[in-house]
Parts: C-alpha cells; structure tokens; sequence
C-alpha cells in the first residue's frame, strides 16, 4: 500500500452502530493490517489493497457467481458526506464515529485529515487499533482523538508472535504512552480458548492494566466466535483455527470477576 494524505482504502461503512464506542455510530473499517491474527473475523481487512472474491448464490437450483470487488479508494470529502449523514443520531446519543479495520494507523496520514476534520465539526472520535505501529506515529496522534479502543490479546511474546504474527513490545508501550499521557482508552481483549484464556496470560493482563493510569478503567471481553470462517474461504485464506472451540458462561464470568477486581468495569461483547 502506497500512503498518502489525499485517498484512504477503506472496506465498509457500517451505520448505526452501537459495539464501536458510546453511542449511536458510524464505524468506517479502513483496509490494511500488519496483524494476522488466527481469530480475526475481518480477513478482507488484512490486505492493503483491492481484492476480488466470487460470490457463489444459489436461485431455483441453480448456481451463479458474481465477482464483487472488496476496497474502495476514498477522500476526506467522500467520508464527511456519509458521516453527516447520521449527524443526527450522533448528537442525539453522544455517539460519533469510530476508526476500525484491518488497522487504521496504517494510513495515519490520511486517518489524521479525517479525524481532524470530523473535530472541527464537533464529531466525536474514536480509534479502534491493535497498538502495532512506530512509537514515533503513535505519539503523533495521541491527542487527535476523544477515546481509543485499545486491543489487547496477550502479553507473551511467545503465544502474540504465534498467534498474530507481530511481537507484542510495541504494543504494550505504546499502551502505556497513552496511559501517560492522559488519554481516554478502553481495553478489548479477544477471548480465545486455549488460546490466551489460561491463567498465566490473565495474571500478566491484570497486573500490567491495574498499574495503568485508566481515567475510563473499562475492559470488553469478547468471547470467541467462528462465523468469519466462510469469509475465508471467499478470500483464499487458511483459517488456521481448525476445531471448534467454545468459551462457557462460567469461564467468562470467572473472567469478568478478576478484572472488576482491580477495579475495571467489565462489558462481555463489543
């Protein structure tokens, strides 16, 4: 992907959305991302570039495929006209936009022109991301946003190089930088059985987030789910977690228990 300032690659719009921060929003997925996470239920996030995909519908028996284009170029000026449309429910809820992917800071130039302009208007921001770029842009765009949706999925190096391809220093720093500069953040962790759910992974979690300084001190426990493993097959792409595997209740509320225990308030989901 060639950045620039002038046109995002972005992969949906999603409208009304109430999982992507408070309020009522608009979630913009931009396309890219430098993780590659097992889990992922945005695999036409991954790439930074357009892709094609054969959408196979069945009518009266019969088979037909369509080829549909997955990423579209986009300007400051396209988004603002989709955003302004949804204006309304924005104020009415203290909701806003948010910044999703695939990994929006890997177009940081042209994500900068977008929130710059949605805070002129008085849109309020909201950066989901995984942590995973320079320290150097990170502190660039700390205080361009109103709150971070901060992604957290292990602290091993071991298991984050395993299961997302990216080691996980630079994460965790740059989770700290916000810390202490005084941003607002909430923590998303993805929880993957057998994967990041054992009780060294949450120990470490808990320790690392009750020493942050959180103004929000919220953490969403997302409980695994396969329903992108079609989307897979769409893209060409191994999804690399082969059985089925499930969370229970119990565990999820084991869970919630030990990080309102250090004080955050627990959301199970999005």
């Amino acid at each position: 992907m060639t950045l620039s300032s002038d046109r995002g690659l972005i992969f949906d719009i999603k409208r009304f959305s109430v999982n992507d921060g408070p309020g009522i929003r608009t979630t913009i997925f931009f396309k890219g991302c430098p993780l590659s996470c097992w889990w992922c239920h945005n695999p036409e996030g991954l790439s930074g570039e357009t892709e094609e995909v054969i959408i196979k519908e069945k009518l009266d028996g019969k088979e037909f495929k369509q080829i549909k284009k997955v990423g579209t170029f986009v300007t400051v000026e396209d988004l603002m006209s989709e955003i302004e449309k949804e204006r309304i429910f924005h104020e009415t809820s203290d909701g806003g936009v948010t910044f999703s992917g695939g990994e929006p800071l890997i177009q940081h130039e042209f994500l900068v022109r977008l929130t710059d302009e949605c805070s002129r208007r008085g849109i309020h921001t909201c950066l989901d991301t995984s942590g995973y770029v320079s320290p150097g842009v990170f502190k660039s765009i700390l205080n361009r946003f109103d709150l971070f949706l901060y992604d957290i999925k292990t602290l091993s190096e071991h298991k984050h190089l395993l299961y997302t391809g990216v080691p996980v220093g630079t994460i965790s720093a740059n989770l700290r930088a916000l810390s202490e500069a005084g941003r607002k953040f909430i923590i998303r962790f993805p929880v993957i059985p057998g994967m990041n759910d054992d009780a060294e992974n949450i120990s470490q979690m808990v320790d690392f987030l009750k020493n942050l300084d959180n103004e929000v001190k919220e953490i969403h426990l997302l409980p695994y789910h396969a329903t992108a493993k079609s989307k897979y097959r769409k893209f060409g792409r191994e999804f690399k977690i082969k059985n089925s595997i499930e969370i229970s209740e119990i565990e999820m509320k084991r869970l919630k228990d030990e990080f309102e225990q250090i004080g955050y308030k627990v959301k199970i989901g999005g």
